[in-house]
C-alpha cells in the first residue's frame, strides 16, 4: 500500500512538473516550423540541382551555357547579393539592440540591393529569349530556367515580405511576435545567398568552362 501511495506520489510529482512547464513555447514551434520549411526548400533546390547536372549538356543543338552566360553579370548579381546579406546581418544587430533607426536601415539596404539582383536577373532572362534562348527551346534551358527562376522567385517574395515586416515595426514596434518574423527572414534571407553561391558555381562559373 505504501509502495503504491509512494508510486503514486512519483507519478502525481512528474504530472505537477509537466504542468509547470507547459507546453513548448509559440517562439519555440514557430522557430522549428521554420527550420522545417527552410528543411524542405533545401530538399527542393537539391531536386532541381540534380535535373540541372543531369540535363546541362541537353541543348538539342540549341545554344549553350558558354554561348548565352555572361559571367559579368552573373558576378554583379553575386556581388549584390552577397552585400544584401551583409547589411541584412546588421540589420539583425541591431533589432537585437532594439534600435529602429538601425534596423530600417539595413532594412532598406537589403531591399534596394536584393531589388538591384533581382532586376539583373531579369533582365538576364529577357536578353536570353530575345535571342532565341526560351525555356522550351532546349532541356539545358528549361533546367536553367527552372532553377534560377525559382531562386528569382523566392527573392521576390523575400522583397514583399520584408515590405511587410516593416509596415508591423513601424505599426506595432519590437514585439516579440515581429522580432520573431524578423529573424525567421534574415534566415530565409542568408539560405537564399547560400543557394546562390551554389548556382553561381554550378550554373554560371562551371558551364562557361570549355
Amino acid at each position: 500500500m505504501n509502495v503504491a501511495v509512494e508510486m503514486d506520489g512519483v507519478r502525481e510529482g512528474k504530472l505537477v512538473n509537466v504542468s509547470e512547464a507547459g507546453p513548448a513555447s509559440k517562439r519555440i514551434i514557430a522557430g522549428f516550423g521554420f527550420w522545417i520549411f527552410l528543411l524542405s526548400d533545401i530538399v527542393m533546390f537539391s531536386a532541381l540541382f540534380a535535373g540541372y547536372a543531369v540535363l546541362a549538356k541537353a541543348s538539342a543543338g540549341g545554344p549553350t551555357a558558354a554561348q548565352l552566360f555572361n559571367l559579368r553579370n552573373a558576378a554583379m548579381e553575386t556581388a549584390f547579393l552577397l552585400l544584401s546579406s551583409y547589411s541584412c546581418g546588421l540589420m539583425s544587430l541591431a533589432i537585437n539592440s532594439r534600435h529602429q533607426l538601425g534596423t530600417f536601415f539595413g532594412t532598406v539596404v537589403t531591399f534596394l540591393l536584393g531589388a538591384a539582383f533581382l532586376n539583373l536577373e531579369l533582365r538576364e532572362f529577357q536578353d536570353m529569349i530575345a535571342l532565341g534562348a526560351a525555356p522550351q527551346r532546349s532541356a539545358f534551358l528549361s533546367a536553367f530556367f527552372t532553377l534560377v527562376g525559382c531562386h528569382g522567385l523566392h527573392v521576390a517574395v523575400g522583397l514583399v515580405w520584408l515590405v511587410l515586416m516593416m509596415l508591423q515595426l513601424s505599426l506595432r514596434g519590437f514585439q516579440q511576435v515581429v522580432v520573431r518574423r524578423l529573424h525567421c527572414f534574415s534566415l530565409f534571407w542568408h539560405a537564399l545567398d547560400i543557394i546562390w553561391v551554389l548556382i553561381f558555381t554550378i550554373v554560371y562559373l562551371m558551364g562557361v568552362l570549355p
